[in-house]
C-alpha cells in the first residue's frame, strides 16, 4: 500500500514538473518591454489539457494582460472551463503567484484551483479559496 502512495506522488510530482516546465518555456515568448516581467502559465483543465499563456503589455498599462488570464482565455475559447491546477514562472524569479485580480477570474471557473509553488525543492498546491478568501460573485 504504501508503495502505491509513492508511486501517485511520483506521478503528481512529475505533472506538476510538466506544468512548470511548460509555464517556464512559453514565459520566453511573453510581450513585456515596459515592466521586463516575463511570465508564462500552464493551466491544466478538468479535460486533461494543457493551456499555456503569456502576459501581454501595452502602452497604457490597464490593457495589458496577464498571463494567466491569457492561458484561460486560450481554454475558455476551446471550450473547457473547469481546471485542475496552474503553474505560474517568471523568467527571474521563478514560480510566482497571481495578481489579484487574476485570482479573482480564476475563481470564476474553479474556486478548487490548485496553484503550484515550490518550497524546500518540492512542488506543493496552495488552494485558490487560501489566496483570495470571500472572493466577489454573484
Amino acid at each position: 500500500m504504501s508503495q502505491k502512495k509513492k508511486v501517485n506522488n511520483k506521478k503528481k510530482e512529475q505533472d506538476l514538473e510538466l506544468l512548470v516546465g511548460l509555464a517556464k518555456q512559453i514565459c520566453k515568448n511573453a510581450y513585456a518591454p515596459y515592466s521586463n516581467f516575463h511570465v508564462g502559465a500552464a493551466l491544466l483543465g478538468k479535460n486533461g489539457k494543457i493551456y499555456t499563456g503569456v502576459n501581454v503589455e501595452n502602452a497604457s498599462y490597464g490593457l495589458t494582460i496577464c498571463a494567466e488570464r491569457s492561458s484561460l482565455t486560450k481554454a475558455v475559447s476551446e471550450s473547457c472551463k473547469k481546471f485542475i491546477a496552474i503553474a505560474i514562472f517568471e523568467k527571474k524569479r521563478g514560480l510566482i503567484l497571481p495578481c489579484g485580480a487574476c485570482r479573482q477570474v480564476l475563481m470564476e471557473f474553479s474556486p478548487s484551483l490548485k496553484i503550484v509553488v515550490k518550497i524546500q525543492n518540492r512542488y506543493e498546491l496552495l488552494s485558490l479559496e487560501e489566496l483570495l478568501p470571500k472572493a466577489f460573485s454573484l
